[in-house]
This record gives structure tokens, sequence and C-alpha cells, in this order.
């Protein structure tokens, strides 16, 4: 659980980090196409953040291996995904831009795992 907490708030720092630099350093030396790029990286990365924070709460009541896909699969989204609009947005470089989409399935299997592992927990009530 604590590698979920540890690697989401570091994820969000660098969200946020990135975002203030995108506002204030990138404006003036990108065009508005790759500020909006730049800024939708940092969006999916602090969404991503979070979600790890969920994934550390599912770990903690029992979400086994589902909770652990979940993880690595938000982290390598967040590489994959948001590192190649980071890219984009400071080169302006297409050279990554099939590995967007791949970041992009890897979020959508970490979403599909977190459920799995939601589901798989042991509940004391009905429901």
């Amino acid at each position: 659980m604590r590698i979920w907490i540890v690697i989401g708030a570091a994820n969000g720092f660098l969200s946020v980090a990135l975002g203030a630099f995108a506002a204030h350093g990138l404006q003036s030396r990108v065009g508005p196409t790759e500020l909006a790029v730049f800024e939708t990286g940092a969006r999916y990365q602090m969404y991503h953040a979070l979600a790890l924070f969920a994934v550390a709460w599912v770990a903690a009541q029992g979400g086994g291996a589902f909770a652990t896909i979940a993880g690595w699969a938000f982290v390598a989204g967040t590489i994959l995904f948001s590192g190649s609009l980071y890219y984009l947005g400071l080169t302006g470089s297409r050279a990554l831009v099939l590995v967007t989409p791949v970041g992009g399935l890897a979020f959508l299997i970490g979403w599909a795992a977190l459920a799995a592992a939601g589901w798989s927990l042991r509940t004391a009530g009905p429901g």
C-alpha cells in the first residue's frame, strides 16, 4: 500500500509542478496547440496520481493482484501517455505519437483492474 501512496504523491507533485511550468514558463515559448497538449499530459497525470490513492486503499482492503496490476498500469500509462504529450508539447515533434494510445490503453487496463480489485473485496454486509 505504501508504494502507491508514495508514487501517487510524487505524481501529484510533478503534475502540479509541470502544470505551473506550462502556465508560466511555456506560454511564451510554444504555440497554443503545444501548450494545450502539455496541459493535457499534466491533467491526466493528476487524475492518475489520485487514482493511485484509490489503489492504495483497495490494496489495504485486500484487493490483491488486481490492485497491483491497476497500480502498475496507472504508472505505465502516466509515463507513456503523459510523457509522450510532454515531449510533443515541448518539442513539437510527433516522434512519440504512437506511444500515446499505448499509454491510454494502460490507463484503461488500470481502471478495469481497479474495478476487478474492488469487486473482489469481501464486504461485511449486503452489496
